[in-house]
């Protein structure tokens, strides 16, 4: 399967991809203040990757963020966008990213934002 000549792949066995709600508030920040507060994050777990949280938007200070023309691809979720974070300066350049268009097999990711842990101050899952 292939689209627009990019090789598209179905997580399986070989490559598992799995995508659960969190179960715990996951508390971003970076520039010295949260960025984002939610009780509605998807852990998702690829392969043997780290986990990686999935923030919905509508818990995210998207006034924080200034989208960049970076863009990357990824054969079993599709292309990324990229989002910095002006208050964390330099090290806050394309500290996110979200699949707007993800592919079906992640279809549950449309709509947030991921972090990497070393562009923001700190992601926190606060169990209870």
């Amino acid at each position: 399967m292939q689209t627009q000549s990019r090789v598209v792949k179905i997580p399986g066995p070989d490559h598992p991809i799995d995508i659960a709600p969190t179960q715990s508030r996951v508390v971003v920040k970076a520039g010295g203040r949260v960025i984002a507060d939610t009780r509605d994050a998807l852990t998702l777990r690829e392969a043997a990757y780290p986990a990686v949280q999935y923030i919905p938007r509508k818990d995210i200070d998207m006034s924080a963020f200034e989208r960049t023309t970076h863009q990357t691809y990824c054969p079993y979720k599709g292309e990324a966008a990229y989002y910095s974070v002006a208050a964390a300066g330099e090290r806050g350049a394309n500290a996110a990213w979200s699949y707007e268009s993800p592919y079906g097999a992640v279809a549950e990711i449309v709509g947030h934002l991921a972090f990497y842990p070393d562009r923001v101050d700190s992601i926190e899952v606060i169990e209870g």
